[in-house]
């Protein structure tokens, strides 16, 4: 399995968007500070994720949520989350 996730810090409200294959272990790393560009911005939790069996469809994905529409897309897929902050 691969997966495109979000976290967000609970520090200041910043998104992250990252890919991987151990979600859990990744938002861990993330949360020892063990992923440089995420150190400074710990604790992080995760409130989003999709899973691919193939790779570069992840990866594609991945690539389309950091864009302009896919940033719209999870602010209007998470907008009871955003509401409730």
């Amino acid at each position: 399995m691969f997966y495109v996730y979000l976290i967000e810090s609970q520090l200041d409200g910043y998104w992250y968007i990252g890919f991987t294959t151990h979600l859990n272990k990744r938002v861990a790393k993330h949360n020892r500070g063990e992923v440089t560009s995420t150190s400074s911005r710990k604790p992080w939790r995760l409130i989003y994720a999709e899973f691919y069996r193939n790779k570069s469809d992840a990866l594609g994905r991945e690539k389309f949520l950091k864009c302009g529409a896919g940033l719209r897309f999870l602010k209007k897929q998470l907008r009871h989350h955003l509401n409730g902050r």
